[in-house]
């Protein structure tokens, strides 16, 4: 079998993987992360990148102060190892607290020695060696991880810069079978986002969006419903329970209308899904570090790999069947009964959703 590309969805065999791999480094490890929790999981690959650090591999780590903390245990020890540890975007503790802090980088990306690379939905931690991910191992592709890392070392030299402008932006790269995507926090230009609406509207037989948090904006949940419409078999996969009770409560007020627009809503109820993928028409799909909210879309930095590479198309529909195994569907008329204290709530957190 070519195993070119992998694809990881259970964390305790990524996480197994990608030691492996990390402990098999000769000459240069880039990482980037959202979060590296100081617990057992995180100790691993601590100790696992001080090692390749004292045998001479050069090593780059790029964390989130918000998801991985400004001060850390670990941080320490692989300083003094000799690691090129950067923090992104450290907190600001004023009024702007709220408009600020949620602007986070959020990818996760793992390259080793130019020949390995990682990218997908899994975040080092602990608690989340159950939960259902998606993350694809490339190797064997050299131009390809050539421009992962350059992406990486952009992010790296730009750890902790902020700010808004009309004109930032980061230019899509074409690599044979895929298209790589690149967003960073832009509430005017969100490169993934407009991407995902082109392929729904060039869609014609299916589209299945899976996505631990399903908060699209009014023109994504338009164009869902008008292919619907049209014919188009659209299915949207989430978790019965995120690890976000408030998204939860927020993503309900939208269900009944894409039920009635068509839309077939499953809800993965064996644990937490935290996977996220595109698929339309069994030809195209992406595979990403972004979630299906506004959040993703327009504040933070996110990667999209965006392709019709035939094996990838087979891991992936593979993946989407298995996760349906596990799904229920949305129940309508149990929806039109919530309580009013429960509308109330939507009502109520609807307008924090830009922050979720």
């Amino acid at each position: 079998m070519n195993k070119s590309f992998q694809v990881l969805d259970d964390n305790r065999q990524l996480f197994d993987t990608a030691l492996e791999d990390i402990s098999k480094a000769q000459h240069t490890i880039c990482f980037e992360i959202y979060r590296f929790n100081q617990d057992s999981t995180g100790e691993k690959y601590a100790k696992a990148l001080i090692e390749r650090a004292k045998a001479g591999v050069k090593i780059k780590l790029l964390v989130d102060a918000w998801g991985s903390g400004e001060v850390n245990s670990l941080y320490k020890p692989m300083l003094d190892a000799g690691i090129n540890l950067r923090i992104y975007h450290k907190l600001v503790w004023d009024r702007s607290f709220l408009s600020k802090n949620h602007c986070r980088n959020h990818r996760k990306l793992l390259i080793i020695d130019s020949e390995i690379a990682y990218i997908g939905s899994s975040n080092l931690t602990t608690y989340s060696l159950k939960w259902r991910e998606l993350n694809l191992r490339i190797s064997r592709n050299p131009e390809l991880i050539s421009v992962l890392t350059h992406s990486f070392n952009a992010s790296f030299r730009i750890y902790n810069r902020y700010s808004f402008r009309k004109r930032d932006h980061k230019r899509d790269v074409k690599v044979g079978n895929w298209l790589f995507v690149q967003d960073l926090p832009n509430p005017y230009k969100q490169n993934i986002r407009s991407k995902y609406e082109a392929m729904i509207d060039a869609a014609y037989e299916d589209i299945v969006i899976e996505t631990p948090y399903f908060l699209p904006g009014f023109n994504l949940r338009k164009k869902l419903i008008e292919a619907a419409q049209r014919g188009v078999k659209v299915t949207i996969i989430m978790p019965y329970h995120s690890d976000v009770h408030s998204v939860d409560i927020i993503r309900r007020h939208y269900l009944g209308i894409l039920h009635q627009g068509g839309v077939t809503l499953q809800f993965y109820n064996k644990g937490n899904l935290h996977a996220k993928c595109v698929m339309i028409d069994g030809r195209l799909c992406s595979i990403s570090s972004a979630n299906f909210d506004y959040r993703s879309f327009r504040y933070q930095y996110e990667l999209a790999l965006i392709g019709n590479d035939e094996l990838v198309l087979r891991l992936l529909q593979r993946h989407i069947d298995i996760s349906l195994l596990s799904c229920q569907g949305f129940d309508y008329k149990n929806w039109l009964k919530r309580s009013p204290v429960e509308r109330l709530i939507e009502w109520i957190l609807l307008p924090f959703r830009f922050l979720f």
